[in-house]
């Protein structure tokens, strides 16, 4: 029979899982407290949240979400990260974590409806950021309108390059 703050626990979990577009399970075997807290700090900059679990009470959390095909994963100690915002920031902060703290494990994720494995979540680390793929649509939007108006601006140019010249020969 399960206890009031077991089933308040169960609901907390649920409330946090509503709207979660990205959720990634870890293993956090061998970390210490220190290196749990920095993991979380980097997390918060990206707009997620680091979460351990009671494997059974978050199997209950799980069931009938979205998120339900994480549950079989859900043995030895397990953290959550979730994250409602850009999947991409999450999975970056999460890589250059394990790159200095290899003993943190990442089991699977869901994105969107789809499980990704560890690969997967590696290769969502190496999309370039939101900003970076906007910048580079400016530049390839900006680059054809700049020679264009290069191109329209020319005759102009040459005009007053001639009329330049033909003055300082009449000067002389």
């Amino acid at each position: 029979m399960p206890t009031q703050a077991k089933m308040q626990e169960v609901e907390s979990l649920k409330a946090r899982l509503a709207g979660v577009k990205t959720a990634v399970l870890t293993e956090y075997r061998g970390l210490t407290v220190q290196q749990l807290s920095d993991l979380r700090k980097q997390l918060r900059t990206v707009a997620a949240e680091y979460k351990v679990l009671k494997n059974r009470l978050a199997r209950r959390a799980l069931q009938g979400s979205p998120l339900d095909g994480l549950g079989p994963h859900l043995k030895g100690p397990t953290g959550l990260v979730i994250s409602k915002q850009d999947p991409v920031a999450l999975a970056k902060a999460l890589q250059a974590f394990v790159k200095t703290n290899a003993l943190l494990q990442i089991k699977l994720g869901y994105l969107e409806g789809q499980l990704l494995g560890p690969a997967d979540i590696r290769a969502l680390a190496d999309i370039p950021s939101r900003e970076a793929l906007r910048a580079k649509l400016v530049g390839a939007i900006q680059a054809p309108l700049a020679q264009l108006v290069g191109l329209l601006t020319a005759p102009h140019r040459e005009l007053v390059y001639v009329l330049q010249q033909r003055g300082k020969g009449a000067a002389e």
